[in-house]
């Protein structure tokens, strides 16, 4: 399985939330809206120019600034 980080993964994706590189506020932030080590999330769009990439974590829709999600290192799941 490969590690990259979120604005890497492919749109229509599933992968599994490995670690954040950001500093507490960062990760307390993140963890607010259901986003943390261990979790699957699917990314469903991103916008062209280091835009808002948009997740789905659970039933929820997230949208998370670029610089955010550069922070977020995803495994890719092979299912």
């Amino acid at each position: 399985m490969s590690t990259l980080y979120l604005t890497e993964l492919d749109t229509d994706k599933t992968a599994t939330i490995r670690s954040i590189e950001g500093g507490i506020g960062a990760a307390a932030r993140l963890e607010s809206m259901g986003i943390r080590a261990g979790v699957r999330i699917t990314k469903i769009s991103a916008h062209f120019w280091k835009g808002p990439v948009t997740v789905l974590v659970g039933k929820s829709k997230v949208a998370i600034g670029h610089g955010m999600a550069q922070k977020i290192v995803v495994e890719v799941c092979s299912i």
